[in-house]
């Protein structure tokens, strides 16, 4: 049996199969292993993420009834849409493994239902609307509607309802000083999300390096709190009142452990339930106006335009900055480190 024979026998299978696996991706998308991507989006504030795992189940079911036609429209559509969110990546200079992915499953599903329009093949060049091919609804007095004109409808639809960002900010107030550990000249900056299972991993394998670093006197070390969750600027706030109390290295770090298990052992999400735990693990709280330093966290997010965490910036000088990105990539930054620093002895 020829592929193209293949396909079309068992074209609403493999549609179902793709969906599923679009859906596994976006699905997927809520957890990171080696680095959490920040890229957001929504539509009339309702996530990507959701609106991608609807809109593939919707797939499914016109498969599954073989409503060819509908699943066409729908994967025309979807086509209009990501030609949309890929030049918005392209644009903020950040592309999204996980878009690009659900992309390519989308891409996958409309190749897998095309089917030629004979208007398009009878004279390709007066009848290119037809070059996506056509649907007939006849429920609704529709016929021979151009794909084309439905993978527009949904670029333009995507164009007017999207709100997308791929740099996380703190609201602003005034400006301040963010908490950081040794004078030395080389600087180390840690951009980290307390629900981010990367950012807890080398948090705690990098613990007693950083210590040791310390203890060089030749690093100056800052952990910046990203806000990619939503409960991320609660957490943060919390981490400046326990710093703000104590600010001995000893402490930060014991802060830091705890405050990654409340968020991804205690799955802690509202502050009443975080200041509770926090008095469990006898944290001293000095509260202070976090809202100072929140602008000073954002400027820094931003002029290292960090858009996953873990992410870690080593300054060995004003010209020799390195940026790691992801755990086993910033450990060996870190060890990098440690060598050189033992070189300049």
């Amino acid at each position: 049996m020829a592929i193209k024979e293949f396909i079309k026998k068992y074209r609403n299978i493999i549609t179902i199969v793709l969906a599923l696996i679009g859906i596994g991706i976006m699905a997927y998308y809520d957890y990171c292993d080696t680095a959490c991507s920040y890229l957001q989006g929504d539509i009339f504030g309702i996530d990507l993420k959701w609106i991608g795992i609807a809109y593939m189940t919707v797939i499914i079911i016109f498969a599954a009834f073989k409503q060819s036609d509908f699943v066409r429209a729908l994967l025309a559509a979807g086509l209009g849409v990501e030609i949309f969110l890929f030049s918005f990546q392209l644009r903020n200079n950040i592309l999204c493994p996980y878009c690009l992915a659900f992309a390519v499953t989308v891409i996958a599903a409309f190749i897998v239902n095309y089917d030629a329009s004979p208007s398009w093949l009878q004279n390709p060049r007066k009848m290119w609307l037809y070059f996506l091919g056509e649907v007939n609804f006849p429920m609704f007095k529709i016929k021979r509607l151009p794909l084309a004109v439905v993978a527009l409808i949904g670029y333009f639809f995507v164009f007017l309802t999207f709100t997308g960002s791929v740099t996380p900010a703190y609201a602003q107030d005034k400006n301040a000083a963010i908490p950081s550990l040794g004078k030395g000249s080389y600087e180390i900056l840690v951009f980290a999300d307390y629900f981010c299972p990367p950012c807890r991993r080398i948090d705690t394998k990098a613990e007693p390096l950083l210590k040791e670093l310390l203890e060089t006197g030749k690093i100056k070390l800052a952990f910046v709190d990203v806000p990619f969750s939503k409960p991320a600027p609660t957490f943060a706030k919390y981490y400046l009142y326990a710093v703000n109390a104590n600010d001995s290295a000893d402490n930060i770090l014991h802060v830091r452990k705890v405050l990654f298990d409340a968020a991804q052992v205690k799955r802690v999400q509202d502050e009443n339930a975080l200041v509770e735990f926090l008095k469990e693990q006898k944290i001293t709280l000095k509260i202070m106006d976090e809202k100072s330093v929140f602008p000073l966290m954002t400027a820094i997010i931003k002029e290292h335009k960090i858009n996953a965490t873990p992410t870690c910036v080593i300054k060995y000088s004003a010209t020799d900055i390195k940026k790691y990105v992801g755990d086993d990539k910033i450990w060996d930054g870190l060890v990098e480190l440690k060598k050189h620093l033992q070189k300049s002895n």
